[in-house]
């Protein structure tokens, strides 16, 4: 095994208070009726749906893959339910994605995994979406501007408008190695300053509206950065306990605690073992790791199938390892970090970003712990060697190794990169948007747990823990029907009946369905630390879902009237976005935000006038609801309605 060294050498200093500059000319402006900041799987549906339209649309992305998740954080395993796959009831656009990735391996799964039944290579992702994009163009004769390897620096925002938005688009400096060199923690920082380095040129980019002066900034980033750039209302980690949040592990929160982040990285197996030396920092994370589970420990290979995305030979059967293929890994207890304290939390919060001066003019660097992306990458490096030559388990009598592996490394590699490891880490959780007040929500709109939980709440565990009147408030809010007897007094919050279906939206422009699931942070720091526990309570909220929806009003944040937010950064509870993550759910946002963006430049009606007197009918609303439906981009699944209270076929 090589290449620790560029990893391993790599410095990571904590955030800091930005150096003040003159801020460099703008060396080219481009105009867009819609620009979408992250090149995820909801900024790329949300560019393909406003394409369609016929809208210019400017993408940026932080890296040079589109497709986030599938493909530059390495998780090209779709997470799906059963129901919802067996009757392909998804967004148009997954759907062409998913069953294209199959057509090309003769309808089969690429990787024989377990986990999923499309795990595909992750560049093969990308060639899918971007050859969508150049569709999506061409169909509704829009035209796209797209900016790789770009990053949103500041916002020039005018009451409630956003008027321009500045990004620094990086490419290899002269006589600098490629990009993907090295790994995140050592050129993030670097990618927000506008000055060139050894490593980078830098352009600085200025978006800006159409000469009609209308336009609109879609929130699709990993990490939510535009809503700390404006500081609209938003939130991170945990939420306080609550009627709403009813399983929250904290009474008052705990910004510190997103989910656990992971690098991915892939794996080959050999037909004879293979040399490998531990890195340099192997001993500091060597108590940490562990399969988790007797079964695992036992028969290695489970491990290697469950995520695996090439195999030599597909009729081998899907828990026997060929050598030659190809496994990524991306496991709880393995290549999961998980900082959950105020000393390492990996997203900084809105008062440790004012400390590090990132909100100040022209201080922003993307609001990351660069020691903490640091910590995760050799982490996972780490989990290599572990599989490979480990002897013992953090939580298992039993260890044994598995020597007949490969790490893959290099830009003909699955992730693309020099280190192997994913371009970026997969993150799970984002800062989180608080949505505008709205009836029946007066500190602002949230979709929270009970909105979608199957989760019995008559447990003892919520009589005991929440005070009468929340558990009061809680029985209301899960009673469906007899919402208005449990208000009067007419029943007793104990014998409530849970509502035996997710809340349904008027204002719904999505759909999704997936467990309430969860990668904890740790309660201690370094979460490395040996004998270290995730934090506690943090999977009472854990369980079945049912069939979901997308409302609209998650995605308009207060003050801002020409920002849509999508993705990870909706406005949602720590616990549904548990949920909300996964691949289809986050495309179906983003064709939601994209379609959304189309309909108020065409009709000049402002997203958030589409819903401020709900639960009133609003006819443009619904107009944007035949829209999406049209465009195969469901806002509900079958059946929906308040009397069909029979969702258990539903898996």
């Amino acid at each position: 095994m090589t290449g620790w060294g560029a990893l391993s050498a790599v410095a990571a200093p904590d955030h800091r208070v930005a150096q003040s500059a003159p801020a460099r000319a703008v060396d080219q402006e481009v105009a867009c009726d819609v620009l979408v900041v992250g090149g995820g799987i909801s900024g790329v549906a949300a560019t393909a749906e406003a394409l369609k339209a016929g809208r210019t649309v400017c993408l940026t992305e932080i890296t040079d893959w589109v497709g986030g998740q599938i493909t530059a954080q390495g998780t090209s395993a779709l997470d799906e339910k059963p129901t919802q796959r067996s009757r392909l009831y998804f967004p148009q656009g997954y759907t062409e994605l998913r069953q294209a990735i199959l057509a090309q391996n003769n309808n089969k799964n690429p990787g024989s995994c377990w986990v999923s039944l499309v795990c595909f290579m992750p560049k093969q992702g990308h060639d899918k979406l971007q050859a969508m994009l150049r569709n999506a163009e061409k169909e509704g004769k829009g035209k796209l501007h797209f900016f790789p390897n770009t990053v949103a620096k500041s916002l020039q925002v005018e009451g409630s408008q956003i008027l321009s938005v500045r990004g620094i688009q990086h490419s290899p400096a002269a006589g600098a190695p490629p990009l993907n060199t090295y790994p995140l923690s050592r050129t993030i920082e670097d990618s927000y300053r506008e000055t060139d380095s050894e490593l980078f040129t830098k352009k600085i980019v200025r978006f800006t509206p159409p000469a009609s002066g209308n336009w609109y900034v879609v929130e699709a980033t990993e990490t939510g950065e535009l809503l700390a750039l404006t500081d609209v209302p938003y939130q991170v980690g945990i939420d306080p306990r609550s009627h709403r949040n009813p399983s929250s592990p904290s009474e008052t929160g705990n910004p510190y605690c997103p989910q656990a982040l992971t690098y991915t990285f892939a794996m080959e197996a050999t037909d004879t073992p293979q040399p490998a030396s531990p890195p340099d920092f192997y001993e500091q994370y060597a108590k940490s790791y562990s399969f988790n589970d007797d079964r695992y420990a036992q028969t290695p290979e489970l491990v290697f199938t469950y995520r695996r995305i090439a195999s030599q030979d597909p009729n081998s059967g899907s828990r026997t390892v060929v050598p030659g293929d190809i496994s990524m890994q991306n496991w709880s207890w393995g290549n999961d970090y998980g900082p959950g304290t105020a000393a390492d939390n990996y997203l900084l919060t809105r008062e440790q970003l004012r400390s590090a001066g990132q909100l100040d003019l022209g201080g922003w660097q993307g609001g990351y712990r660069v020691s903490a992306l640091k910590g995760a990458e050799e982490q996972a490096i780490g989990f290599f060697h572990w599989f490979h030559s480990g002897t013992s388990d953090a939580k298992l009598p039993i260890k044994k190794p598995y020597p007949n592996l490969r790490y893959l490394q290099g830009f003909d590699a699955p992730m693309g990169t020099a280190h192997g490891l994913s371009k970026y880490p997969y993150l799970r959780e984002a800062r989180r948007l608080v949505g505008r007040y709205s009836y029946g929500y007066p500190d602002g709109f949230l979709i929270d747990e009970v909105a979608m939980s199957r989760k019995s709440f008559n447990e003892p565990y919520y009589r005991e823990t929440l005070t009468p009147e929340a558990y009061r408030n809680l029985a209301a809010a899960i009673a469906g029907l007899r919402t208005i007897d449990v208000i009067r007094g007419n029943i007793e919050p104990e014998t409530v009946e849970t509502r035996a279906r997710s809340h349904i939206y008027p204002d719904s422009v999505g759909i999704g369905h997936y467990n309430l699931d969860f990668h904890p942070c740790m309660a201690e720091t370094p979460p490395e630390k040996p004998g270290n526990q995730e934090l506690p309570g943090e999977r009472q909220g854990a369980g079945e879902s049912f069939p979901f929806q997308i409302p609209l009003r998650s995605m308009i944040p207060p003050k801002i009237d020409n920002l849509i937010v999508t993705g990870k950064s909706m406005a949602m509870s720590h616990i549904s976005a548990s949920a909300y993550r996964v691949h289809a759910i986050e495309w179906s946002m983003g064709a939601a935000a994209g379609t959304t963006a189309a309909f108020s430049l065409e009709t000049g009606v402002m997203p958030f006038q589409l819903v401020e007197n709900l639960p009133r009918a609003n006819p443009k609303l619904e107009e944007l609801q035949k829209r999406l439906n049209a465009n195969g981009n469901p806002t509900a699944f079958p059946n929906t309605s308040i009397l069909n209270t029979n969702w258990k076929d539903w898996k």
